[in-house]
């Protein structure tokens, strides 16, 4: 029987075991042009013992980012302040992949001075954090065929810079209501009646060409995709998703990605139907709504419904946190008071269990 403490093929990598670090935003790249600090070097170097980590959404243009304080990769002073942080990893013998995270239409020109851009001109409902305080999404300015053909060009680009960086792959995050999802997937902000609207194909189309374009410049096993079906977050509605996912998933088949990681959403029983569908690795992350994912997600690993999980918030209060889950514990509790900006409190002061 499969246990989360074997290594696990990851495209050209194989896990030290099978317990992800899921991307996570920490608000804390405080250096000149949205460049990582110091203090983030500590903190990923701190969760080296994840058989991977992927990084905190991490914006491939400035018209990418959607939240304050999110680094970058598209300039080479980012690159730059990124190389302390893989290299802290690798030190530990770690893997770690950029999550790179295009917000589309949530965001606001607060931040960067542009028009956040989409499929349609809907803006999202609900409101985002800015230095002027709580603002209410603006109307996106939907993408012609040119702004496409640019957005696809920064993710390949930015792919680019994360292995310059030191990184040993990027995940495309097409979940929780960015761009890839929110404004192609999803059948509520996408109202174009176009080549990249309208059809299953046509909504699909997107993370399909981003997913090949960045597997051509770096190699589709240096490369994963993260979704979540039936995800309402960012005020996303999705009224085909089985079928949409299905075709995605035989879209990207032939690029061989290194991973699927799944964030689940409130339709659990389409899990094993995408399980059955993807024939390469799978990571999960399991839908705990009103909780944190906890020990017990290991068994989805012996069972087979997936072939790593990735934890979030518990990864962020335990630093070693394999190291715990295989002892049985004890974990320390996240303070979600100290989770979105300030600094190494509530971040990277939470004790080891050597500590403890």
């Amino acid at each position: 029987m499969t246990s989360a403490f074997d290594g696990a093929p990851l495209g050209r990598y194989t896990t030290r075991n099978r317990v992800v670090m899921a991307p996570m935003t920490r608000s804390r790249a405080y250096g000149p042009g949205a460049t990582p600090t110091g203090l983030m070097a500590t903190y990923y170097g701190q969760r080296a013992g994840a058989g991977l980590i992927i990084t905190e959404g991490t914006q491939p243009s400035p018209v990418g980012q959607g939240y304050l304080n999110t680094p970058g990769l598209h300039t080479p002073e980012q690159v730059a302040a990124w190389q302390p942080i893989t290299a802290a990893v690798h030190e530990r013998g770690g893997l770690i992949f950029a999550q790179l995270m295009h917000t589309g239409r949530i965001g606001h020109p607060s931040l960067h001075g542009a028009t956040p851009v989409g499929a349609s001109p809907v803006a999202a409902a609900g409101q985002v954090h800015t230095t002027e305080g709580p603002l209410d999404f603006v109307e996106p300015e939907p993408l012609d065929a040119e702004g496409i053909a640019e957005t696809i060009a920064d993710f390949t680009a930015s792919a680019r810079n994360a292995i310059e960086a030191g990184f040993d792959g990027v995940e495309l995050h097409g979940a929780n209501g960015y761009l890839l999802h929110q404004l192609f997937l999803s059948t509520n902000a996408n109202r174009r009646d176009d080549d990249w609207g309208g059809t299953i194909e046509g909504r699909i189309r997107l993370t399909v060409e981003v997913a090949g374009a960045v597997a051509a410049a770096i190699g589709a096993d240096r490369l994963g995709l993260r979704i979540s079906p039936a995800n309402p977050f960012n005020d996303i509605a999705e009224d085909d998703h089985r079928e949409t996912y299905l075709a995605l998933l035989d879209a990207l088949a032939p690029l061989g990605l290194a991973y699927l990681h799944v964030a689940e959403g409130p339709d659990t029983d389409f899990t094993p139907v995408l399980r059955e569908r993807w024939s390469g690795t799978l990571i999960l992350n399991p839908y705990t709504p009103g909780a944190w994912t906890g020990p017990e997600a290991l068994k989805r690993i012996e069972n087979g419904d997936a072939d790593l999980i990735s934890y979030g918030a518990l990864f962020l209060a335990n630093p070693d946190l394999p190291e715990r889950l295989a002892a049985g514990g004890p974990f320390n509790t996240p303070d979600y008071s100290k989770a979105y900006g300030g600094d190494h409190e509530g971040y990277t002061d939470y004790p080891a269990l050597s500590a403890a």
